[in-house]
């Protein structure tokens, strides 16, 4: 039985099990990384446990920066999906792709970003990264989000699982979210949410 929610505290020392067996020395820092291309290249070579330590500190302590989906497979983290706030990742917006794009101008306030998303190779292809998402939506609300997005690689020609590192398109679009700029490769996909009945009511 798979169960998908909110990390926690507790998962922090767990976690290290489904970067290793998916080979992903990045422990999803790269966004929160200060240096360049190369020099994240040889931190990800030679500082894959400052990686670590980082993520799992910023789980424990509940930063925005640990901020995340996991699904459990009994006690095993098998999936790991970001959820930011887009002022948190504002590395994610800087690339050349996106930079500048009509879509991102006017008021960011509440605005949240899906950013990278990992499941375990032997859970793969059975719908868990839109179950992720949907359950990342409804997290960005409880936090009262208005929008989430992301940014997904659609890549021209089929690529592995390890060049993708993206939440996969169609597992966004079945969530609800649409594209609102950009162009494949690199579109953006964004939800708009609305309250809750009970929070409309209230």
């Amino acid at each position: 039985m798979i169960t998908v929610r909110p990390v926690t505290p507790a998962d922090a020392a767990r976690l290290h099990e489904l970067f290793e067996a998916a080979s992903c020395p990045c422990y999803c820092r790269y966004l929160h990384f200060d240096g360049d291309k190369n020099d994240w290249l040889l931190r990800c070579a030679e500082g894959r446990d400052q990686n670590r330590a980082e993520l799992e500190d910023a789980v424990r302590t509940g930063s925005d920066e640990g901020l995340a989906i996991v699904a459990l497979d009994g006690d095993a983290v098998v999936g790991w999906m970001k959820l930011s706030p887009a002022p948190a990742v504002k590395k994610a917006y800087e690339g050349r792709f996106y930079r500048n794009m009509p879509c991102f101008r006017g008021d960011r306030t509440g605005v949240y970003l899906l950013g990278c998303a990992l499941v375990h190779p032997d859970h793969r292809r059975t719908g868990l990264a839109t179950k992720m998402v949907r359950a990342a939506i409804d997290l960005a609300r409880e936090r009262g989000a208005r929008a989430v997005e992301a940014l997904p690689r659609r890549p021209l020609e089929r690529v592995s699982d390890e060049e993708l590192w993206t939440i996969p398109a169609p597992a966004l679009e079945e969530a609800g979210l649409r594209v609102v700029g950009g162009e494949d490769p690199y579109p953006v996909l964004r939800i708009d949410l609305e309250p809750r009945e009970t929070e409309r009511s209230s």
